[in-house]
């Protein structure tokens, strides 16, 4: 079943298009500080190469601004053309005035109406940015986030909905600012001159339903593309699972133009792992393919050998590592599926139904593993170097079956 999408107006930011019927955008967030410009380069080419299309970075101090246009041109020396998104809280204004070669080298701005100033200091610093945005022609997030809701537009509606005759909860109430704030925001960047198709919304909270509830809500009221992401996920399977649980909801509706999933990396941990988690969520529901799928059993009482698992586990690293050259050399390559089977009772049905699928020996069982090649078995792998032969069968197929036509 085919997903019918939301319609949007489309935003282009560099040469990505976001909305209006292109294809979901994944994007990531830096965590390096943006003023040590090689570990910046070095983690935004990481992020690029597992297939992040838009980077985020933060912009906080002189420092960071002034490192945006030299991270800039190292990337696009290294042939890194992903456009980078400039993180802007509480000075947002000032370092865009003050550094005009960061205003020009970010593909958008993300400006947080909540830290872009207090009280008096508000609209026209949020006015300032927006009038940059203009003048260099960038697109514009605005990204309403419930942990830094502005004050006073919070307490405005806490005090209306305290007249109420029934009056709605704090969090129904909290749920709403958000999105006015989002709303009342792009309104007010259009009346200061920013195209109505330059600018996207996202309304980041922690709380699953808290999400869909207020995606719901904006999908319903306006036409901006809208960045899907749970704030704080968390770290490891929590993060994983509640922005999974979030998206997917929405995602099947037709919500989203660009998501990201924010996951807190274990000490020193590899941050390309949000981009990962992404793109699977996108294809395991069908809404776009960015690598061939590995299809593997749990294992259970027939399975007490790991040989399967490591050669699942081994066979998706190839997969993933060979991946950019494959994505340049072979079309349609992203669509396939590799089953590696622990025994057989549903190991040769599985590989069956795979473009490629090897069905290994269980506990007791012959020790043969038949490699199947779309539905049909081909060779019967026996011996020490298994693992190594699949891999080659791999390779081969990939080689025959995804080879672009050759123009004459």
């Amino acid at each position: 079943m085919s997903i019918s999408r939301r319609n949007s107006v489309q935003v282009r930011i560099g040469e990505v298009p976001v909305g209006g019927g292109a294809p979901i955008v994944v994007q990531s967030m830096t965590n390096t500080d943006t003023a040590d410009i090689a570990a910046t380069v070095a983690q935004v080419q990481a992020l690029a190469r597992a297939g992040s299309e838009l980077v985020r970075i933060t912009v906080n101090t002189d420092a960071a601004a002034a490192a945006v246009a030299p991270i800039r041109e190292r990337l696009e020396r290294a042939g890194v053309t992903v456009p980078l998104i400039g993180d802007f809280h509480f000075n947002g204004h000032k370092l865009l005035a003050e550094h005009p070669a960061c205003a020009a080298a970010l593909g958008k701005y993300r400006i947080n109406p909540g830290n872009v100033g207090r009280g008096s200091k508000r609209d026209p610093q949020f006015a300032q940015m927006i009038e940059t945005a203009c003048r260099h022609g960038k697109p514009v997030r605005i990204g309403v986030n419930w942990g830094s809701l502005d004050p006073d537009l919070l307490t405005r509606l806490m005090d209306e909905n305290s007249r109420r005759a029934e009056p709605l909860d704090a969090r129904q109430v909290t749920r709403q600012a958000v999105v006015r704030s989002a709303l009342d925001s792009a309104q007010r960047a259009e009346e200061l001159g920013l195209p109505h198709d330059h600018i996207i919304l996202s309304a980041k909270v922690s709380g699953v339903q808290d999400l869909i509830a207020i995606y719901h809500d904006l999908a319903a009221r306006c036409d901006y593309p809208l960045h899907l992401g749970l704030t704080e996920a968390g770290m490891g399977s929590k993060g994983i699972v509640a922005s999974t649980a979030g998206m997917a909801v929405l995602l099947q509706q037709g919500i989203g133009d660009t998501i990201r999933v924010s996951l807190t990396p274990e000490p020193d941990g590899d941050r390309t792992q949000e981009v990962i988690v992404a793109q699977e969520i996108l294809q395991t529901m069908g809404l776009r393919a960015f690598a061939p799928l590995v299809i593997a059993c749990p294992g259970c009482g027939r399975t007490t050998s790991t040989y399967f698992q490591e050669l699942a586990a081994a066979i998706q690293a190839h997969i993933r590592a060979r991946m950019p050259q494959w994505r340049r050399e072979y079309a349609g390559v992203e669509d396939m599926t590799v089953a590696v089977m622990g025994c057989v009772v549903n190991g040769p049905g599985e590989s069956k139904h795979a473009n490629l699928g090897i069905s290994l020996p269980g506990t007791g069982e012959r020790p043969v593993a038949p490699v199947y090649e779309d539905g049909a078995k081909t060779v019967t792998l026996k011996g020490e170097r298994i693992a190594e032969e699949f891999q080659d069968i791999v390779e081969r197929y990939v080689a025959r079956r995804y080879a672009r036509a050759r123009t004459p």
